[in-house]
Parts: structure tokens; C-alpha cells; sequence
């Protein structure tokens, strides 16, 4: 490393350091395939991790859009703790059938999530359909910016100590 430093003209500090690494490990990817899958398994390792630690902000976000209700954040956190469940079920059902040989295909499983999302929306929070259906979308839409910014950060992480 240092005499590649030093060809290039860099400084020998920590941060060239780490970026020399960064770089090497980078050009891998494009060279070695079981650096890459044990890179997006590294990833799929920190993903369950990140939607834990993403639904106090769902939660926050079901309290604000149902400020009216008498729910507590408890109740709206035990709310989200259930449709996490129900994400999470859906998810292995996905992984089993893969894993027996068949070929599911997953927005068959994103639309079967969202319209349990939905329907239990509607009975938990008793509100009509179309109200429901609004705060649903600007639930999701709010939702997707927060988890787009997560997983940049965990891909970031993931990549920085890989």
C-alpha cells in the first residue's frame, strides 16, 4: 500500500489509506464474484437490522398521521410490530419457495403486503376507505424517503467495513 501511495503522489495518512483499500476492494467486485455475494450477503445481513431500527420512525409517522385518533405511540408501535410480522412471513414464504425450486415472483409479494397494509390500516384505525387509502400513500411515499436514506447509509456502512 505504501509503495502504491507513494507512485501515485498521495500522502500516507488514514484517510488515503482507507481509500486505497476502499478502491482495492472495489476493483474486486468487478474481478472476483465471491467478494461480491459475500458483499450483498453482508448487505442482507444489515438489512433486517435497519428495519428494526426504522420502525420507531414508521411509528412516528403513523402518530402524526393519525394525530386525532386516542392512540397512544404504543398502540400505533404495536401496530407496526404486527405489520412486520406479516412483512417478515411474507418474506420467508418468498425464501422457502426459492429455496424448494420454484421461481415466485416478489411483486406478487409487495402487492400482497401492501394490501394487508392497507385493509389493516382500515380496520385498526376505523376510518373509510378513502381516507385510509390517502393516508396510506402519504404513509408509504414518507416511509420510502426515510428507508431510501437508510439504505444508503447501510450500503455506505456495509461498504466502509467490508
Amino acid at each position: 500500500m505504501d509503495v502504491a501511495l507513494d507512485s501515485l503522489g498521495f500522502e500516507k495518512n488514514f484517510t488515503n489509506r482507507f481509500l486505497f483499500t476502499r478502491a482495492k476492494t472495489l476493483y474486486s467486485f468487478t474481478e472476483d464474484e465471491d467478494s461480491r455475494d459475500q458483499f450483498f450477503s453482508q448487505i442482507l445481513s444489515s438489512g433486517s437490522i435497519s428495519l428494526f431500527i426504522l420502525l420507531p420512525f414508521f411509528t412516528l409517522f403513523l402518530k402524526f398521521f393519525y394525530i386525532r385518533r386516542k392512540f397512544g405511540y404504543i398502540d400505533h408501535l404495536i401496530f407496526v410490530f404486527h405489520i412486520q410480522t406479516v412483512f417478515f412471513m411474507l418474506f420467508a414464504i418468498f425464501f422457502l419457495l426459492k429455496i424448494c425450486g420454484l421461481k415466485p415472483e416478489l411483486w406478487i409479494f409487495t402487492i400482497l403486503f401492501l394490501l394487508y397494509l392497507i385493509i389493516a390500516m382500515k380496520k385498526f384505525y376505523q376510518q373509510g376507505y378513502i381516507k385510509t387509502f390517502m393516508k396510506f400513500m402519504l404513509l408509504n411515499f414518507s416511509y420510502s424517503i426515510v428507508a431510501t436514506i437508510g439504505i444508503i447509509f447501510v450500503f455506505v456502512i456495509s461498504f466502509a467495513l467490508f
